[in-house]
């Protein structure tokens, strides 16, 4: 998960810095060639959006150098944190759901992501399988109990012995 969370950083890294360095800069060139500059719409655009993905840009390489300081052997195997895969049974409505904790900037709830920094992200963490957890979200409180639960470093270890 932390190599694939690297790799998508990387293509989307690599993609803005050439639109950073080659197609914005021509599409710059290109608007400035029709003159007046206070009154092209072309060129404001383009100026914007090259400020957008140099912001953009900067938050990601933040981001990647961030993924690239953690060291597996310093998570937890056996508490939920970043990276694990929970699933949890809602107690009201027996329900199970399965989860991913992931940073802020990578959520995909179709998927089953979840921020860290989230309500229940935060309240995930540290936790172990049995655990019973509760919520408090603005339609009231949620309990849930901690039904099944993999840990990054655990996947990592079943990857390297199915290898």
């Amino acid at each position: 998960m932390l190599e694939e969370l690297k790799n998508k950083l990387g293509e989307e890294i690599e993609r803005l810095t050439h639109e950073l360095q080659i197609t914005l800069p021509k599409a710059i060139q290109k608007a400035v060639e029709h003159g007046d500059l206070r009154e092209n719409s072309e060129y404001k655009s383009a100026l914007e959006r090259q400020q957008f993905v140099q912001a953009r840009l900067n938050h990601l390489t933040k981001r990647y150098g961030e993924l690239s300081k953690i060291d597996l052997s310093e998570i937890p195997s056996d508490r939920i944190g970043f990276g694990s895969r929970v699933t949890v049974v809602d107690m009201r409505t027996r329900e199970e759901e399965t989860y991913t904790l992931v940073f802020g900037d990578y959520i995909d709830i179709d998927s089953g992501q979840i921020s860290v920094a989230s309500p229940l992200g935060q309240t995930l963490i540290g936790k172990k399988k049995g655990d019973k957890v509760s919520l408090q979200l603005p339609r009231g409180e949620r309990k849930l109990m901690i039904k099944e639960m993999t840990t990054l470093p655990q996947m990592v270890d079943d990857q390297g012995d199915a290898a």
